[in-house]
């Protein structure tokens, strides 16, 4: 269904082939999976790789694994991730790098995820990028990030002279508000096109220019909503919202824990669905427009040289 979402948006909005590459936090289940089918064979083996440095984490995307590999190599990186070390990680990323079709992207390089002071995070970063940058083909521009956040990391693809790529980063079923352009016909083409021919064009979507507040709270309620159509198991939010059981040590759905949710969590609910009238959201994004417009580096002092564009298309109603 994920995949099926991206691909609409690229194919029915815009009119284009689609290439689909979908991650998820340090696996490659979902891909695997997928590859199974004959519609969605060719989708690449892709994962967002936690990776702990000093006091602080960072995500990378490792795109495009090569098929006879790929499970091994994930677990190289898992076991990095369960006991990190320096020089492992410059082995790792070296190895990723001298494969021409794999691609890693610095996601969201600016969101401090472990909340830490400030400047001490930019330090951490600082020293991160002194050395890895070298194995690093584009800096992400995420669809689901602030439009100030992104604006920081067009500023710092331009101090480490990185492309510029999109990210979706999405958790609800609003399609990615960013897309690459691309006359590749193969993911393979697309890595040579950024990491050779340092080319990459980010193509933003009218979703992004909802306030950001609009958005999160539309992936909630897409989180909360009931789906009858969908298994038993995971109709209900509370069958799709796990947590650990002391007892048994794995995993529980929180329905295990009651036969009905909490009344005070239906209120809250009740309260939040009232954001799926068109009325209530005309009201909120009249109030809550974005503050500051996104800085399209249209010139640039340096090479590689990429290019930035916005959309144009009209305001899509609805979620």
């Amino acid at each position: 269904m994920a995949f099926e979402v991206e691909r609409n948006q690229i194919e029915t909005i815009l009119g284009m082939a689609a290439l689909v590459a979908l991650t998820d936090h340090d696996t490659i289940e979902a891909p695997d999976q997928l590859r199974g089918s004959e519609e969605t064979r060719e989708i690449p083996f892709s994962l967002e790789w936690s990776v702990p440095y000093e006091d602080a984490i960072f995500h990378l995307g490792v795109h495009n694994l090569p098929a006879s590999r790929a499970h091994a190599i994930v677990a190289d990186l898992a076991a990095y991730t369960q006991s990190p070390s320096g020089t492992r990680l410059t082995d790792l990323l070296s190895m990723l790098d001298d494969d021409p079709d794999v691609l890693i992207v610095f996601n969201h390089p600016l969101w401090n995820l472990c909340w830490l002071d400030q400047q001490r995070c930019e330090q951490v970063r600082t020293r991160f990028l002194r050395s890895t940058v070298q194995f690093l083909h584009a800096f992400e521009l995420n669809a689901t990030r602030s439009r100030a956040e992104n604006n920081g990391v067009i500023e710092l693809a331009g101090q480490w002279r990185r492309l510029l790529i999109s990210g979706g980063d999405r958790h609800g079923c609003e399609p990615s508000g960013a897309v690459n352009l691309t006359r590749a016909e193969s993911f393979c083409e697309f890595v040579h096109e950024v990491r050779v021919e340092q080319r990459s064009h980010v193509l933003f979507m009218p979703q992004y220019d909802e306030p950001l507040g609009l958005r999160t709270t539309a992936t909630v309620l897409d989180v909360i909503r009931e789906y009858p159509d969908y298994a038993p198991g995971s109709r209900r939010w509370d069958d799709r919202v796990f947590h650990p059981d002391q007892y048994t040590d794995k995993d529980q759905p929180v329905s295990a824990y009651w036969k009905t949710p909490p009344r005070f969590i239906e209120r809250i609910f009740s309260v939040m669905r009232l954001m799926e009238k068109a009325s209530v959201r005309r009201a909120v994004r009249r109030v809550c427009r974005p503050q500051c417009e996104l800085n399209l580096p249209w010139d640039l002092a340096y090479e590689p040289v990429y290019e930035v564009v916005a959309s144009t298309a009209p305001m899509q109603e609805g979620f």
